[in-house]
């Protein structure tokens, strides 16, 4: 139980994290640079990644992921920005329809009516809660959560991929998608440095480096909790879900003060709902 709970500690606090180092001036490109650079460390020490070059690697899927992983940090934060912390881990939590409706369709896995019912409650719920009302200034802002809930879809789709490669260890795999995360991350800030975009900051290391130790934390004890309950799938799914959309949502609207409307709350109550019956189709098969 102690790796659930530091998993959902770790994923509610990347986005509080954020919040908080709008508020202190800290560039957000270059603390998702050091996050990498403490992931990269961290994922050396834990997972002792063999890279084989023998082997045939994966490299398109690789360097996908590697350029998606930090766009997708830059989205969230804009989304926390704009739509919160609340809306935004509802979103982010909720993209497992995508892989879920994809498992279905593309890699022709077997879906229950019960587990469909699910999915639907759950896009609905999403939809629900995303809606707010828009100013002139932020009528587009809704685009943002929008792009989390379909961009980590994705990933988790090119993650399960990922995994299936039997000749690549898990722990391996993600170890070179962060090199290439890196990387990427660190010819952008190269290049607006040099086109004098904007100035190297000392004071953002440390929050990059805190914030990849929370980046981190969430993925490796995340696995750890899967491997515990690895006759309890359902379990975690179940867990880490709920765990985080409660959690954020309570920061959110108590801590941060962000405003939901009655036709927000019913679909939080739908995206539980959702949550509950999908982890139920998993563990019965039904």
């Amino acid at each position: 139980m102690i790796y659930l709970i530091i998993s959902i500690v770790c994923s509610v606090s990347v986005g509080v994290l954020l919040k908080l180092y709008r508020r202190y001036d800290i560039n957000i490109y270059q603390a998702i640079n050091w996050n990498y650079v403490a992931a990269l460390i961290l994922s050396w020490y834990y997972f002792n990644p063999q890279v084989d070059f023998t082997v045939k690697q994966p490299v398109n899927l690789y360097i996908t992921l590697g350029i998606l992983l930090p766009l997708l940090f830059w989205i969230l934060n804009q989304s926390l920005k704009t739509q919160g912390l609340a809306r935004t881990d509802i979103a982010q939590r909720l993209s497992l329809i995508i892989p879920l409706t994809a498992a279905w369709l593309l890699f022709n896995e077997e879906i229950s009516l019960f587990k469909c019912i699910g999915l639907l409650i759950g896009l609905v719920g999403v939809i629900l809660v995303l809606r707010k009302a828009q100013s002139a200034n932020n009528k587009n802002h809704y685009i943002y959560p929008v792009l989390v809930f379909i961009g980590y879809g994705i990933v988790d789709i090119l993650f399960k991929i990922v995994a299936k490669n039997t000749n690549i260890p898990y722990p391996t795999a993600l170890f070179q998608i962060f090199i290439i995360a890196c990387l990427i991350t660190l010819l952008f800030l190269t290049i607006q440095f040099l086109r004098k975009k904007q100035a190297f900051q000392l004071h953002a290391i440390i929050p990059g480096l805190v914030l990849g130790m929370f980046n981190f934390g969430n993925i490796y004890s995340y696995l750890k909790a899967h491997q515990h309950y690895s006759n309890h799938p359902s379990t975690v799914f179940a867990a880490m879900n709920l765990g985080v959309i409660l959690i954020g949502s309570f920061l959110g609207i108590m801590v941060f003060r962000e405003k939901f409307k009655p036709l927000n709350y019913l679909g939080f109550i739908l995206v539980i709902i959702a949550v509950i019956f999908i982890a139920i189709a998993q563990k019965y098969a039904i």
